[in-house]
């Protein structure tokens, strides 16, 4: 019982913290503009108090960019812990089976050729999120060898075509010639343009996807321990990993096709709260995904302040330069501790 107890303690501890950090950097995102605002005038402009000035930066201007910061991050974080959960490794993140590198190869596509009857502004995010889940069917139907899926030839599949992939990626980008910048930049992903109207698509993407995963919870803590393990249990091993897989796909598109490629969120996040919290998904999940969202909005806010200079940084940039590090640092001192069998 004491053990329970101490577990609850923790969990709730984790949920607080990540809490209280994911509302000090909206805030302070929201705050953000030519002249920054005050912590305190960024809040109460955010509830509609205060001058116009302040209410029109925070919610006409930032407020956009700060939800569509909360879905990518939560998505992108639970779906990363769905994806170690189910390769039983520490490693897998949501770009594992070559996800980014479908989005990013329709999202060169779009940059790179127009449609004179599509703007380019939906071309890009349309053509990123089709072969992002066309990406998924490809790697899964590779894999399905006698009518099974077994969980390593998966890895393997979703890293051969990943890795054609962004070969073809690297084709377009040379051929691209003027528009080479804008695949570049893409792939740096870029949260700047997000707008009410890319929010009305990926929310209810984002939601799907995420309920599908949490509700899956007690079913993905049985595949943990082996697919005969599961199936003694009752699980329908096959359904269940393609269900999650479907949903981890459907958040990862829908994040990575309207703000381009951003790493490490769905990689150190969910590793991170494993260390803390243990590998029981029912809680692991949920803090991933406000974890996610936690860490993406103070990322987004450094890569505003970091170097005023030469402007906003594309997040990739500052994600990759904080999650790399650390997960190495995590990787050489804590690789007893992530909880895996």
């Amino acid at each position: 019982m004491d053990s329970v107890a101490k577990r609850r303690r923790r969990t709730f501890s984790v949920f607080a913290v990540t809490f209280l950090i994911l509302f000090i950097f909206l805030i302070l995102d929201l705050s953000q503009a030519f002249i920054p605002l005050s912590f305190e005038d960024a809040f109460w402009a955010l509830l509609g108090q205060g001058s116009d000035t302040n209410i029109t930066i925070v919610q006409q201007m930032n407020l956009p960019r700060v939800i569509m910061t909360i879905l990518v991050g939560a998505g992108l974080g639970i779906a990363g812990a769905v994806m170690q959960a189910l390769f039983r490794n520490p490693m897998a993140s949501p770009y594992i089976l070559g996800l980014s590198s479908g989005a990013s190869l329709g999202a060169a596509i779009g940059l790179t050729f127009t449609v004179s009857w599509l703007p380019s502004l939906l071309l890009t995010p349309l053509l990123a999120f089709i072969t992002c889940m066309a990406t998924l069917f490809l790697v899964y139907t590779i894999s399905n060898v006698g009518g099974r899926v077994p969980t390593e030839t998966l890895l393997l599949s979703g890293i051969a075509v990943g890795s054609l992939l962004s070969a073809l990626v690297s084709l377009l980008t040379y051929v691209a010639g003027d528009q080479m910048s804008g695949i570049v930049y893409w792939t740096m992903g870029n949260l700047t343009n997000a707008g009410w109207d890319n929010i009305i698509i990926v929310a209810p993407l984002m939601f799907a996807g995420c309920f599908i995963m949490v509700s899956s919870s007690r079913d993905l803590n049985a595949m943990m321990l082996g697919d005969a393990h599961a199936l003694d249990l009752g699980v329908e091993v096959k359904k269940v990993r393609l269900q999650l897989l479907v949903a981890s796909a459907l958040v990862t598109a829908a994040a990575v096709a309207f703000v381009g490629v951003i790493g490490f969120v769905g990689l150190v996040v969910p590793h991170i709260l494993r260390i803390v919290m243990g590998p029981d998904n029912r809680a692991l999940l949920p803090a991933s995904l406000v974890g996610g969202a936690a860490f993406l909005m103070m990322c987004d806010y450094i890569s505003r302040v970091i170097a005023p200079s030469i402007g906003i940084l594309p997040i990739g940039i500052v994600t990759s330069l904080i999650g790399a590090p650390y997960f190495v640092y995590l990787l050489r001192r804590r690789r007893d501790e992530v909880g895996w069998s």
